[in-house]
């Protein structure tokens, strides 16, 4: 329960950047928490430090979060609810669901993160979120000192977003996700409206859409196009894809024929950032270490010895330059620390 001091926390986000925390400890009983020592610090919550920029050195405690276990909670007629420690692999825990039986969460295969950290950042790829397949959640509060639940609705999602996010509790430390329930739908359907996958499921001339069938299918799109953070450090896709006006993505659409778009429930516009991006001359550029990747123009990566002074740096020049292209704001994606 003592945690150590002065400890270098490069290994613990996917970018591989410099910066030690005053104070560590690994959380891997929910007790833990409620240690006396725990209640008056500054806090970071760290899940897998794949959504993660590290701007220097953190002068509180940071709880690293390696809760275990994943269970099966009930079924009923119409779902499978799922339980799991907010400190298990998301990837893992996707493919364990699967070879169980209990399918949903093929489409959110490979993302790299801890379950807990899924809800916080809305998850998703490949037409699904994961905030269709959530159920509830267990956090510790640290500020009252209890145990809270907290249903879909309470958690207030929205794209690659949460009430964790809109509150601000991922940065101040005010709450530890425990565990996460997953409902799982009897009546599973296959998600394939996006072009990438579809083109590699129907590549792999599948006889039927599997949830085992697809998820291979994610998996190897993933694979070809994102680069391994054990290779190539990154945090994964950088920045949200905007959301523009009807009129705005008209306007741009006419000046840029293949821009890709896609329309929202709210008649809003998504628009592809990657695209922007790549546009924008960004695709295998760098800036000193730090630059986009090579295959995904969304990727930014660190090409080694970078800081986050340096991710900052391009991350500015790149949002500079698609605003002055397209006229769009690029926000990203990552907490910044």
């Amino acid at each position: 329960m003592t945690p150590q001091q002065d400890v270098d926390l490069a290994p613990f986000n996917t970018l591989a950047l410099p910066g030690r925390a005053a104070r560590y400890l690994a959380i891997t009983a929910p007790g833990q928490l409620a240690a006396t020592e725990l209640a008056g610090s500054r806090r970071f919550v760290l899940g897998g430090g794949s959504n993660l920029v590290l701007t220097g050195d953190f002068d509180g405690l940071v709880l690293h979060m390696a809760l275990q276990g994943k269970r099966l909670v009930k079924e009923d007629s119409e779902a499978y609810y799922i339980e799991a420690g907010a400190g298990e692999s998301w990837p893992d825990f996707v493919q364990w669901t699967l070879r169980q039986g209990w399918p949903g969460l093929e489409n959110l295969s490979l993302i790299p993160g801890t379950v807990g950290a899924a809800p916080i950042q809305n998850i998703g790829a490949y037409g699904l979120e994961v905030s269709e397949r959530f159920h509830s959640l267990s956090a510790w509060d640290f500020k009252n000192r209890v145990l809270i639940d907290l249903d879909r609705e309470a958690c207030r999602f929205a794209y690659r977003d949460s009430l964790f996010k809109q509150q601000g509790w991922h940065l101040n430390g005010q709450l530890a996700i425990v565990s996460v329930v997953f409902r799982l739908p009897k009546a599973w359907t296959p998600i394939l409206r996006y072009a990438d996958l579809a083109q590699e499921f129907a590549a792999r001339q599948s006889a039927a859409p599997t949830p085992l069938a697809i998820a291979a299918a994610v998996v190897a799109v993933r694979r070809r196009k994102l680069p391994d953070p054990a290779q190539t450090p990154n945090a994964g896709s950088f920045f949200h894809n905007p959301v523009v006006d009807a009129a705005g993505a008209d306007a741009l659409a006419s000046r840029h024929p293949t821009l890709p778009r896609y329309l929202q429930p709210d008649g809003r516009y998504k628009l592809a950032a990657g695209w922007l991006i790549e546009q924008a001359g960004w695709k295998g550029k760098k800036l000193g270490p730090v630059g986009m990747y090579e295959k995904q123009a969304l990727v930014l990566v660190n090409h080694g010895g970078a800081t986050g002074t340096d991710v900052k740096r391009t991350m500015a020049a790149v949002q500079s330059d698609v605003k002055a292209a397209f006229a769009v704001e690029l926000t990203p994606e990552p907490i910044f620390l």
